[in-house]
């Protein structure tokens, strides 16, 4: 049976995490520790109950957040959640929970259990009920998406599935290469203003590839979907010494994709390579990508190390970005109405959130960043957060300025011996207030 959780390679992050927690105090700051320690700090207002990914807790695991605002009532919009093998979480805006979904079961007993990955929406579908708000998630278990209609006021919570059960795996060919997990894995929905016509970007666990599907209702009610193209990122990179590198990890693996976001105004998909990058692609996967920034280990050499499952780093040689610590993760776009913005994402390394300008033409400079840190001694900050959802639109009396949500990977206070992960509601007035300083 696959495993529900796999530690992921770094350079030594996470063996040495409680060595450097002892020590920080005595050892002189990196350049980029203290430009992360010099960003400014935001609050959370709230936070949703913990989950816990072990047996007791339903293997229930926070990742991707995406926000539905209720254009009759405000104030009663809605936070959808993915809890990995926990399924999904809909929570409303005092982060208190309003339904729990759960993933499928798996269809034998040597295969693979339904684990929802990242959620997006798509506004307007035209369903021959009528038009309807979805969500859509990447069930990397089944290599599937699924698909819910959104409705605040239905019997029995606001979710409801109406995935196509015929609905093929994204990437795989059977349920053999399914129990791989070399599946669905990052998702970000975009509609063509052109055509109307909505879709899913996908990326593929483990590997570079990400694929566009075209959402494709059925006269029953139900969605599916149907692959247009894919495009394969680069696994390895020229150096201007003139050597090849390439992001170190489990021999097998590829440098992968997860956290994803795409422009509405202008169909730029921004795809962030978690250990090479932020790639800026167009949306229907068409053209050159180019890389928008790079994380500050880019260029580094890593031997992985199979009795520690870390990698063990070489010489830096200069070549990585500034504002970006391994992992890229959750990328989002925080929209202003004057058609500027920013894209937000999350520098897992050092537990900050860079902000990007949204215009190409100014080539999506550098804007600053910030940090969610502590609000008291029961409400702590993000760490190592994987997904994060911005939405800059009035959500009633609770957040008039807008909402910024983000995954916490280790919530705070809570029991040490049991992996603890939540959600945190920022309002996006501190957000703006913090990257316009």
């Amino acid at each position: 049976m696959a495993k529900s959780r796999r530690k992921r390679p770094s350079y030594g992050r996470l063996a040495l995490v409680t060595a450097l927690a002892a020590i920080a105090a005595t050892v002189p700051l990196s350049s980029g520790a203290l430009a992360a320690t010099a960003l400014p700090a935001v609050e959370p207002r709230a936070e949703t109950p913990a989950l816990h990914d072990d047996e007791a807790g339903g293997d229930a695991d926070a990742d991707d957040p995406a926000i539905w605002r209720n254009p009759a009532d405000p104030d009663r919009s809605l936070v959808v959640a993915t809890a990995k093998q926990g399924g999904l979480r809909v929570y409303d805006l005092h982060a208190r929970e309003v339904q729990s979904v759960p993933a499928p079961a798996a269809p034998g007993p040597d295969d693979a259990p339904g684990r929802f990955n990242n959620v997006d929406l798509v506004h307007g579908l035209r369903l021959p009920s009528g038009r309807a708000d979805l969500a859509v998630t990447s069930d990397r278990g089944s290599d599937r998406l699924r698909v819910y209609r959104i409705d605040r006021n239905r019997a029995g919570g606001p979710l409801a599935d109406v995935t196509d059960p015929s609905a093929a795996p994204v990437f795989s060919s059977s349920q053999e290469e399914i129990n791989e997990q070399r599946t669905a894995y990052g998702l970000a929905t975009w509609t063509d203003p052109s055509t109307g016509r909505s879709y899913a970007l996908v990326s593929q666990r483990e590997r570079t590839r990400i694929a566009l599907l075209e959402l494709t209702p059925k006269s029953n009610g139900t969605v599916g979907y149907r692959k247009v193209r894919t495009l394969d990122l680069p696994a390895d990179f020229r150096l201007p010494n003139g050597t090849s590198w390439s992001p170190c990890g489990e021999p097998g693996e590829l440098p992968q994709v997860e956290g994803m976001a795409v422009d509405p105004a202008n169909g730029t998909l921004y795809a962030g390579q978690e250990d090479v990058g932020i790639w800026r692609i167009r949306a229907d996967l068409t053209g050159k990508p180019q890389l928008a920034d790079k994380v500050r280990e880019f260029g580094v050499p890593g031997t992985y190390d199979e009795s520690t499952e870390e990698c063990v780093a070489g010489a830096d040689p200069g070549y990585g970005g500034k504002h970006l610590k391994a992992d890229v993760e959750g990328l989002t776009l925080l929209n202003q109405d004057d058609g500027d913005g920013y894209l937000l994402a999350s520098s897992q390394g050092d537990n900050t959130f860079a902000a990007y300008d949204r215009e190409l033409s100014d080539r999506n400079e550098y804007e600053g960043g910030f940090r969610v840190t502590a609000a008291s001694s029961a409400l702590d900050g993000s760490e190592e957060c994987d997904g994060a959802a911005a939405l800059n639109e009035p959500l009633g009396a609770t957040y008039p300025h807008g909402l910024l949500v983000v995954q916490d990977g280790h919530d705070a206070p809570g029991d040490p011996e049991r992996p603890s992960t939540d959600f945190k509601f920022v309002d996006l007035g501190d957000v703006l207030d913090a990257v316009d300083d």
